[in-house]
């Protein structure tokens, strides 16, 4: 394992997650009370006993940088390491990354000096678990060149994916693009020797952006101009190289969308969630803040999470997460929300300065009701709030002290609502 070099790619701007992107990278985005999105592939590839892992990026990466040097830190025996690679200004290169592949192209001065003999490309703001040692095992075994992790799809989602075609011994012989949903592509459904579902006759194979690559295979495909994978390496390799499907039938979702990420999140709180984070044979691994447990005082939750250092009073909390040090005050009520929590408690001193302002302190204030929204970080919301209660239409838009994106209210990080304020 230690001939493989796993490259996790950041992503761009994250607009597709804005306002949640708008002072953090897209893998430091959190999910799930207490995780980053970046912990996720992080993780897959610990279990793996992979260990050589590289982070690219280049929008507001200081926050991820900080989250990674906290997080991850191998003894110094294994050899392994967690480091984060932003865009740079080298003799060679003075522009930003220009897609995925020119990512790892600009970066090939660094990915040399650990000379790997395979190359593991997986994405940073996807949720799934994958056996990423099976993976490179068949891989190897089939003697492919590149191999692309696939998922079934239905016509809908086959729409904003890459879409492959293989024969009966997993050898892909045609990929698609993001075909849309008007374009017919039939002739793309999955056969019937390569179902995992034999009664499913609408399933197509699609890609996951998650790839091994053989080092000499990377470095001749990326040895031009071309800069995304999925566009353009990737269609190239399929007409001169043997490429593998590996076809994954386990949970996997893309959580790039402000709605994906909203849905990814509180499936988690369901009876029986897809993602078992409680999977101890697998685990996810994050940030050890050291926090103290969670305080419920006379509080109603049902099918919700509380991350830890939380501290709920006489609150009705239903299908929601509470994300660490998250503080909700009396007759408070949650449905349907995703609460990131707070980077630190406010001191007496600071909630007296705060209340001679009239200025909420962080948390969720008394009485204050709020449905289907995600409250960002270190958010101060008042007391009597009503945000999201009122059955009314709303367009999505920025408002200011709110965003509305795909019919859900995003209250972003550091934000102050006044006492009674209603959205």
């Amino acid at each position: 394992m230690s001939e493989v070099l796993s490259i996790i790619l950041g992503g761009g701007k994250g607009t597709r997650l804005f306002p949640l992107t708008q002072e953090r990278a897209k893998p430091a985005v959190p999910f799930g009370g207490k995780y980053r999105l970046v912990d996720i592939p992080i993780s897959n590839c610990i279990n793996a006993d992979l260990k050589q892992i590289y982070v690219l990026t280049q929008f507001n990466s200081a926050s991820l940088h900080l989250h990674l040097s906290r997080t991850y830190n191998f003894d110094p025996y294994s050899r392994g390491f967690v480091e984060i690679l932003a865009a740079e200004q080298t003799f060679e290169h003075s522009g930003w990354f220009e897609g995925t592949a020119d990512a790892v192209r600009k970066n090939f001065i660094h990915f040399r000096t650990q000379n790997p003999a395979y190359y593991m490309i997986l994405s940073g703001d996807q949720l799934y678990r994958m056996n990423l040692r099976d993976f490179l095992k068949k891989h190897i075994d089939s003697g492919a060149a590149i191999s692309i992790a696939c998922t079934t799809v239905g016509r809908e989602d086959a729409s904003q994916l890459g879409i492959l075609k293989a024969d009966k011994n997993n050898v892909i012989t045609e990929f698609l693009e993001k075909p849309g949903p008007v374009k017919d592509i039939s002739d793309f459904r999955i056969p019937p020797e390569l179902r995992l579902d034999k009664n499913r006759e609408d399933g197509y194979l699609a890609s996951m952006g998650i790839y091994v690559f053989n080092a000499q295979t990377m470095e001749e495909c990326l040895a031009n101009e071309l800069k995304d994978f999925g566009k353009e390496i990737i269609p190239a390799a399929i007409n001169r190289l043997k490429v593998n499907a590996y076809v994954f039938d386990g949970y996997w979702e893309d959580i790039g969308t402000i709605k994906n990420f909203y849905e990814a999140n509180l499936e988690l709180t369901s009876l029986r969630p897809r993602f078992d984070v409680y999977d101890m044979m697998n685990p996810i691994y994050t940030h050890m803040r050291n926090l103290p447990p969670s305080k419920m005082n006379f509080s109603n939750m049902n099918q919700s999470i509380a991350a830890e250092g939380c501290i709920i009073t006489n609150a009705a909390i239903s299908n929601s997460i509470v994300g660490v040090r998250t503080i909700i005050e009396t007759g408070a009520s949650l449905n349907g929300v995703i609460c990131m929590g707070s980077d630190y408690y406010e001191t007496e001193e600071e909630k007296q300065s705060k209340a001679e302002a009239h200025v909420p302190n962080l948390g969720i204030g008394r009485g204050t009701v709020v449905k289907r929204a995600i409250i960002d970080k270190n958010a101060s919301i008042g007391e009597s709030c009503r945000i999201g209660v009122d059955d009314i239409p709303r367009q999505d838009g920025n408002f200011g002290h709110y965003h509305i994106v795909d019919g859900i209210i995003v209250i972003p990080k550091n934000t102050v609502l006044y006492p009674g304020t209603v959205i």
